[in-house]
C-alpha cells in the first residue's frame, strides 16, 4: 500500500510541475528538498485526501513539510489504517 501512496504522491508532485527525476524516498518535502511551499503542500494534501479518503488538519502542514517522501506515505498509510478501522 505504501508504494501505491508513494507513487501517487511522485505522480501528483510531476503533474504540479516538480522535478522528481531525482526524488529517493529519503527526500525532504521541505527546504531540505523538494522545497515545497505551504501552497503546494496544500495542494499535495487535497489531491492525497481525495485519493485515499482521509483527512489532513492545517496544523498537519508544518510537520508534513519536515517529512521525507516516505515518511509522508507512512504517515498517509497510518491514517488510511485508522479511517478503515473506524468504518469497519
Amino acid at each position: 500500500m505504501q508504494e501505491q501512496i508513494r507513487s501517487f504522491i511522485l505522480t501528483s508532485l510531476a503533474s504540479m510541475n516538480y522535478d522528481v527525476s531525482q526524488v529517493t524516498s529519503e527526500t525532504d518535502l521541505g527546504p531540505a528538498g523538494l522545497d515545497l511551499e505551504s501552497l503546494a503542500l496544500a495542494d499535495l494534501a487535497v489531491q492525497v485526501e481525495e485519493e485515499f479518503g482521509i483527512r489532513f488538519e492545517l496544523d498537519d502542514m508544518e510537520s508534513t513539510a519536515l517529512m521525507t517522501i516516505d515518511e509522508f506515505s507512512a504517515e498517509v498509510a497510518a491514517r488510511i489504517a485508522k479511517t478503515s478501522v473506524g468504518t469497519a
